[in-house]
């Protein structure tokens, strides 16, 4: 019995991995690639928060702080990553990123000074949810306009 519950755990362990590195699999451009990264990091970061204002996981604020700085840092890096036209039949960017780059960085600025005042001034839940919820917005924006 305790033969069959570690080849079980073998297999759960493996397959979780096996559907991490699958996640981005068969992208071939390496600066593609580096923005998906930068967007999945974005969105571990707010699973982390969402978690949290569901209440789906104990509120802390230092780590709801650490997660809203990830955003931050990550959206910070967005113009850059997505500055060259670079494409990859796995790409979710939509060709109106370079078409109004301007608005798109716009958008990604505000997501960064959004994620930064939350990193900066979260103390309570309450202010995760209020937070969150304008942060939200901000990447469903820029989403609604430029990602497939």
């Amino acid at each position: 019995m305790q033969k069959a519950k570690k080849r079980i755990v073998v297999f759960l362990v493996a397959a979780c991995l096996g559907s991490v590195a699958l996640a981005h699999g068969g992208v071939k451009n390496a600066a593609v690639m580096a923005r998906m990264e930068a967007m999945k990091s974005i969105g571990d970061a707010m699973k982390v928060m969402g978690t949290m204002a569901k209440g789906k996981t104990d509120f802390n604020a230092a780590t709801a702080r650490a997660a809203a700085a990830d955003v931050a840092r990550f959206a910070a890096q967005t113009p850059a990553l997505f500055k060259a036209p670079e494409d990859d039949p796995k790409t979710e960017a939509l060709p109106a990123i370079w078409e109004r780059f301007e608005d798109f960085t716009t958008k990604a600025q505000e997501t960064e000074r959004l994620a930064h005042g939350l990193a900066q001034t979260v103390e309570t839940k309450a202010d995760l949810d209020a937070g969150l919820m304008l942060l939200g917005a901000s990447c469903k924006a820029c989403h609604k306009e430029y990602r497939k």
